[in-house]
């Protein structure tokens, strides 16, 4: 006895093949078919960048625009300009970003951090300028 093979819908089905003349065994003939589903792997794109097959305007990659973040405090060195810090807030959904030269926040890259601002490369559509963003003034107290 051969069997046929059937994929439907994920499901693989298996049913037996009569020969044409031969009769079946009543004990051995099975009347439902047998199913066992198919399993995918499915991959994650969780915090090691972004997914590459996802369109970029429909991505939340896009965010933060420059417009959108507030330089909360600047941690300066003035040794050594790399190990200096920035802690952004993004004013639409009050996420905080902690920055170093180099790290990149969606488009904007961190390209320098300087003692009362901080730079950044946007990258759009194959294009680079350069924003900077600046501590506000605080108002002394009397």
């Amino acid at each position: 006895m051969r069997a046929t093979r059937l994929v439907l819908a994920g499901v693989l089905l298996a049913a037996p093949a009569v020969r044409a003349g031969a009769q079946q065994d009543p004990a051995r003939a099975d009347s439902t078919p047998h199913a066992a589903t198919l399993v995918r792997e499915v991959f994650a794109y969780e915090g090691g960048g972004r997914d590459p097959f996802m369109s970029l305007l429909r991505s939340g990659d896009v965010r933060p625009l420059i417009s959108d973040l507030k330089l909360t405090t600047i941690v300066y060195d003035g040794r050594f300009a790399a190990r200096s810090v920035a802690v952004l807030r993004d004013i639409t959904n009050r996420r905080i970003y902690r920055v170093k030269t180099g790290d990149i926040i969606g488009r904007l890259k961190v390209t320098q951090i300087r003692p009362r601002e901080i730079v950044f490369t946007v990258q759009e559509f194959g294009f680079e300028r350069q924003e900077t963003l600046s501590l506000t003034k605080q108002e002394e107290t009397p």
